[in-house]
């Protein structure tokens, strides 16, 4: 009895939640879906034009080479700076904590413009790089922008796994593998680096995730040649005005953001299996 009040209890606190996911999420899914194979009647001509179109494949690409670009580069920032977060005591790292999520306070619209008055041809870095003689640099409107923009924006999402990885190891291994002779690089490669791995692992996918869907970043950074999809389907939504494919192409995108998401989840699994 005790056990089938609890579970209407609980029934009672999630069903706000589930109506509200329904309204704002499920239902507008729905509506996308049923638009990409609906045009007067049912038809999947909308999902053979686009699989078989260049353009769609080479922005399925520039979408593919800048997310994963970019979250490797900013693993190679993330990882550092969750290790260093990971040596301190509780108050620092907490404080470093909120100078990390400081960026989240900001809107990337805010942060990409930003971003142009640093790596404008009359920005900060050419400016400064002027003075010694040497030519501007092309550091906007093309790929190189784009990377940049993205990886200021996937930095905080990758720290805070990768730390929670190192703060879940047992640091009795570290101590006992000093205790044999190994050194303080033969620990980290051995020891802590493997067992941290997980939590890589799922911030990569995190972020590359993440990067799917931006818009902003590649609308005020890159040039044409740097499309993503998200840019894509406003391209069919607002100048073509076929709305028939941009369902179809958000469709695609939410599959391929399903596939990542569901890998993330198994690296989850097999984490919490490895703990």
């Amino acid at each position: 009895m005790f056990a089938r009040t609890g579970q209407q209890s609980a029934a009672f606190y999630v069903l706000p939640a589930l109506l509200f996911t329904a309204v704002v999420f499920i239902a507008p899914l729905a509506s996308v879906i049923g638009q990409s194979v609906w045009n007067g009647q049912f038809t999947i001509h909308s999902y053979q034009s686009v699989l078989s179109s260049s353009l769609f494949q080479k922005v399925l690409v520039n979408t593919l080479v800048i997310s994963f670009s970019s979250t490797f580069v900013a693993l190679l920032f993330a990882y550092p700076m969750a290790y260093h977060m990971a040596k301190q005591t509780p108050r620092r790292r907490a404080l470093l904590m909120m100078i990390v999520l400081i960026p989240f306070w900001t809107s990337i619209l805010v942060k990409s413009y930003a971003l142009m008055i640093i790596l404008g041809r009359n920005g900060i870095i050419n400016t400064t790089i002027g003075y010694f003689g040497i030519p501007a640099l092309p550091l906007l409107f093309n790929r190189f922008g784009v990377i940049v923009g993205t990886i200021h924006t996937l930095i905080p999402f990758m720290i805070f796994p990768i730390l929670n990885s190192l703060l879940a190891r047992d640091p009795d291994l570290g101590r006992a593998a000093q205790i044999m002779g190994a050194g303080k690089l033969r620990i980290f490669f051995k020891v802590t680096l493997p067992l941290s791995m997980p939590g890589v692992a799922a911030s990569f996918l995190l972020a590359a995730v993440h990067t799917f869907g931006f818009y902003v970043t590649a609308s005020l950074l890159g040039g044409r040649g740097d499309l993503m999809m998200a840019n894509l389907v406003d391209l069919y939504t607002r100048e073509i005005l076929d709305w028939n494919m941009a369902a179809t192409i958000a469709v695609l995108l939410f599959i391929l953001c399903a596939v990542f998401t569901l890998l993330m989840g198994r690296t989850r699994a097999l984490s919490t299996l490895a703990g």
